[in-house]
């Protein structure tokens, strides 16, 4: 009997550990909520690390009512669908413009679109944000204008960034 309950408790030990090691490298990404997300994307995971959108290397032309210039970052769930050529990005996803002005300088402001499994199935699920630079949310969550303005993308998961070969 004792040698089972030792067999019992060394399996539950050994199952504990590999459930513990699977979350451990499981990516975790924030709640939608514009001070959560915020944080993650500029302390605990800040996108200025992330890889850019494939084919959009550095600083491009953008337009209203994003900035001048553009930066387009992407996290690493949405870098690896993009490069497996997937036409929908996965809940976890976060694409993140940075806005700049004229003088390809100053930052503006920064526009993520982050994925988020049932937040919203009317608007591909993507909870939308805009940021000052100091991280002020000037609009978060099932922002209209954004909304509307991305429909015509729906056939591409509301991204109007093509995803190019880098």
């Amino acid at each position: 009997m004792a040698k089972k309950m030792t067999a019992a408790i060394i399996l539950l030990f050994f199952a504990s550990l590999a459930f513990g090691l699977a979350m451990a490298g499981e990516h975790k990404t924030p709640p939608p909520e514009a001070d959560a997300l915020w944080e993650w994307v500029t302390q605990e995971n800040p996108y200025q690390g992330w890889g850019y959108w494939p084919g959009h290397q550095g600083m491009y032309p953008g337009q209203s009512p994003h900035g001048a210039y553009l930066e387009l970052y992407a996290n690493s769930v949405a870098l690896k669908a993009a490069r497996q050529g997937k036409t929908e990005m996965p809940p976890g996803s976060i694409l993140m413009k940075a806005n700049y002005g004229k003088d390809k300088k100053t930052l503006k402001a920064l526009t993520p679109m982050y994925k988020v499994k049932g937040y919203n199935p009317e608007a591909g699920d993507w909870y939308w944000a805009k940021y000052k630079p100091s991280g002020k949310a000037l609009a978060s969550g099932k922002v209209g204008s954004c909304i509307n303005c991305h429909r015509s993308k729906k056939s591409n998961d509301w991204i109007f960034t093509p995803k190019s070969e880098e």
